[in-house]
């Protein structure tokens, strides 16, 4: 299942403030956005919450998302972390439109959800979709003033 607008590749790492200092010595950043918190989330073992913190990137068009699992339901990532304080790639973004429908379409589809959460202004899930591309799917959805929150480009 691939639909949306490509906009995000996503990193995990046991060290992003390392990872951070890195990209501004090696890239033209347009936007950067940090968080650290918590989401409520659903995954293959039930509801939970998960802590991380993230980095979002802006080169031009395209966001590279980093993330270092802290706490909680963060298995997605800390079962890829490297075994040093590396930077791994994790999986691509694609936003969608329209969630409900979206939504409908995941449920015919071959590939397992195994993360998902958000609330009225941003909704996320995961593929796994690692037998077919070798990495998993975020989807998303979001509100028009929280996409320019998260430093996307204005039209």
């Amino acid at each position: 299942m691939l639909e949306g607008h490509h906009y995000q590749n996503a990193y995990v790492t046991r060290d992003i403030g390392r990872w951070i200092e890195t990209f501004k010595l090696r890239a033209d950043i347009d936007r950067l956005i940090t968080y650290e918190g918590a989401t409520e989330v659903v995954t293959r073992s039930g509801p939970g919450v998960q802590s991380c913190k993230l980095a979002f990137i802006w080169i031009g068009d395209l966001q590279y998302e980093l993330i270092e699992p802290i706490s909680g339901a963060v298995d997605i990532y800390r079962d890829a972390l490297p075994a040093g304080d590396g930077l791994v790639f994790h999986h691509i973004c694609m936003r969608v439109p329209a969630w409900e429908p979206f939504r409908d379409r995941v449920d015919t589809q071959p590939y397992p959800i195994v993360l998902e959460g958000g609330n009225e202004a941003l909704r996320f899930l995961y593929l796994d979709a690692r037998q077919f591309l070798g990495h998993f799917l975020e989807y998303t959805w979001m509100t028009e003033e929280r996409w320019l929150q998260l430093g996307a480009p204005s039209k």
